[in-house]
């Protein structure tokens, strides 16, 4: 059965515009069957990869030949795992230059595409990112019928509803939202798809495309990570533990983000003085490959780890939006800042409708509007100064009016 992907609706803006669309994830994110189902939907296509070796070879030494055989007889020619091929930037730029074909491309990581194309590529394409399945994907997949509710919600949602879709919740923050793993039948299953996942990860993306051949290091430095998800990096501190210098650190950690194993999220700041301005903080785009890591998959009651985790899905959520994070000298921290003006607070379970020190010397500070703390059980809102602060469940981080 196919699941229509939410990015799916941006992607269908541009499906007649001159640009190249580019598709970029991870491994079995589902890219490929994003642009086969458009494929699918196109007359007068054709459908590549370049897994096939004649024809990435023919790409990369006769680019002429390459178009009078696959460009020229078509009007859309889809081209998958395009980060095998050399120069692809160059060629493709060439392509779009010298005929008037729509194409469509997609590869299991964006380094090659960042590092050597964007500078052939500058007007000439748009690109997608495309990640393991949201939580609102997710509960399409288990409950079609709960996930339209889901979709039509608003902030007045009962705690029966709240609770009924919360009782999906565990196994999201647990196994992430990989197809495979979602489609599996078992814990035991799910964990062993995870295992292969994460070794797909460091032996093909990672260790073939940009040639680290340090597998030990690599991985100790994911595992230092899933450790402190949510925490600001000390870069020497890292460095030192995993046996490496501070620029190899900085340029692993620059490989795993443009692999789609973790984003940074840098801090907010407007007076530098007062306020903590130097290094980021880092979470993981999906939970299960995070957690397959330090091999604990143990319900969120039984963690110890339970703000991370819960801080790790929001951020999941909000991934697309300009999310950044507050911390100053004097000790005051909200767990992320969007758009630079709202202040979105984490928690489990609250005593009542009340906010932090820190949440309200934030308001206080920078003239927000409105605000959020996303807990377990809590619903309502209250007012501090001119501000309005929503109490809501976490799994509305997605939906939030920002």
């Amino acid at each position: 059965m196919y699941y229509e992907r939410e990015i799916e609706t941006k992607i269908k803006k541009y499906i007649d515009s001159p640009e190249i669309i580019a598709i970029f994830g991870s491994r079995q994110v589902g890219k490929t069957t994003i642009l086969k189902h458009i494929y699918n939907n196109s007359q007068n296509a054709l459908f590549l990869t370049f897994e096939d070796i004649e024809t990435k070879i023919l790409f990369q030494e006769d680019i002429k030949s390459f178009i009078k055989l696959y460009i020229e007889p078509y009007d859309r020619i889809f081209i998958d795992e395009f980060q095998y091929v050399k120069d692809g930037g160059k060629h493709l730029k060439y392509i779009y230059d010298t005929t008037d074909k729509k194409i469509f491309i997609s590869g299991s990581s964006a380094m090659e595409l960042s590092i050597h194309a964007i500078k052939y590529l500058a007007g000439r394409i748009f690109v997608f990112n495309l990640y393991s399945f949201s939580f609102g994907e997710f509960l399409r997949v288990k409950d079609t019928s709960l996930y339209k509710l889901y979709k039509g919600l608003d902030s007045n949602i009962s705690t029966v509803i709240s609770n009924k879709i919360y009782s999906y919740f565990d196994e999201y923050i647990t196994y992430g939202g990989y197809p495979r793993v979602i489609l599996s039948r078992s814990n035991e299953e799910k964990q062993e798809v995870l295992k292969n996942l994460m070794s797909i990860y460091l032996l093909r993306d990672i260790k073939e495309i940009v040639n680290i051949y340090d597998e030990a290091k690599m991985y100790k430095l994911l595992k230092a990570l899933s450790l402190q998800i949510g925490n600001i990096i000390t870069y020497n501190e890292l460095a030192n533990l995993i046996g490496v210098n501070a620029p190899q650190l900085k340029n692993y950690l620059t490989i795993f983000e443009k692999a789609f194993l973790i984003k940074q999220i840098p801090p907010f700041f407007t007076n530098k003085r007062l306020e903590i301005v130097k290094n980021p903080k880092r979470f993981f785009y999906d939970l299960g490959l995070r957690n397959v890591v330090i091999k604990n998959f143990n319900s969120l009651e039984n963690r110890v780890d339970k703000g991370a985790i819960l801080e790790n899905f929001v951020f999941r959520e909000l991934v697309d939006k300009d999310v950044k994070y507050y911390r100053n000298k004097n000790g005051s921290e909200v767990d992320f800042i969007v758009d630079d003006k709202i202040p979105i607070e984490i928690k489990s379970n609250i005593s009542g409708l009340k906010v932090s020190k820190s949440y309200r010397y934030f308001l206080e500070n920078y003239q927000s509007n409105s605000g959020y703390i996303l807990n377990f059980n809590k619903i309502g809102e209250i007012s501090i100064n001119n501000s309005k602060i929503k109490f809501l469940p976490h799994f509305f981080a997605d939906k939030l009016l920002l």
